[in-house]
């Protein structure tokens, strides 16, 4: 890995805990605290100084809630907000419980499938999740607003 990978990597990481530990509203001392690790190794921890530390992202993960298989898989991505969105749902966490489960029913039998398979299923599925979440947004919005339509506006009365 040469050093803009590595720089790269850091900015991912540290945007990505910073944000996670924001959304929680969580201080430095905070997480530091519940990671039963001293506030200035958090602060090097969080500002992506050393290397990546599976442990901690997992112990982070938990003192915050969030995914520490999203906090892996953003720094793959180049995104930290991929973390951030994974914070409360554990997509990624899911994900990996799901492979888990194929490798331990399957086994050896996984090597027999074709990438072909594999890229058409993935996609299919991934394209379905995405658009259950877009309908999902646009059905919330929708009542929403149909709700704000019934609402009763200030010097209006319920009779008019």
């Amino acid at each position: 890995m040469n050093a803009i990978d590595r720089q790269t990597q850091k900015d991912v990481l540290t945007a990505a805990l910073r944000s996670i530990r924001k959304k929680r509203q969580l201080r430095t001392v905070d997480v530091a605290d519940r990671m039963n690790m001293p506030p200035r190794s958090y602060e090097h921890f969080e500002s992506g100084a050393g290397r990546v530390n599976l442990e901690h992202l997992h112990r982070f993960a938990k003192a915050t809630d969030s995914d520490a298989h999203a906090l892996i898989a953003c720094l793959a991505l180049g995104s930290p907000e991929f973390a951030l969105r994974c914070a409360d749902n554990k997509l990624m966490t899911i994900l990996m419980v799901a492979l888990k489960e194929l490798d331990r029913d399957y086994g050896d039998t996984i090597a027999a499938l074709d990438v072909r398979t594999l890229v058409n299923a993935f996609t299919h599925v991934l394209e379905q999740i995405g658009d259950l979440a877009q309908r999902r947004e646009q059905d919330a919005r929708g009542w929403l607003e149909a709700g704000v339509e019934h609402l009763t506006s200030p010097g209006s009365t319920d009779t008019e």
